[in-house]
């Protein structure tokens, strides 16, 4: 087991970078929560929340770099 596979966990079926899953995890929290919290009363705090939720994930996104590299090989 190299260095490189124990910095990742499988998550899904699929490798993640255990820096990256953390770094993203808080992004979304923070987003989500603060949305929450700056909603107005009433069923405001959900929707503010849940636009917290997408904006922080669009925010990880454009701030972690997908590591997977593609290669095609020819079957015949």
């Amino acid at each position: 087991m190299s260095a490189e596979d124990k910095e990742n966990i499988e998550v899904w079926e699929d490798l993640v970078h255990i820096k990256d899953l953390v770094i993203s995890l808080a992004i979304c929290s923070v987003t989500s929560l603060g949305g929450y919290l700056i909603a107005p009363e009433g069923q405001q705090p959900l929707i503010y929340g849940l636009i917290g939720a997408v904006l922080g994930f669009i925010t990880s996104t454009i701030v972690i770099k997908p590591k997977r590299n593609f290669s095609y090989t020819d079957e015949e």
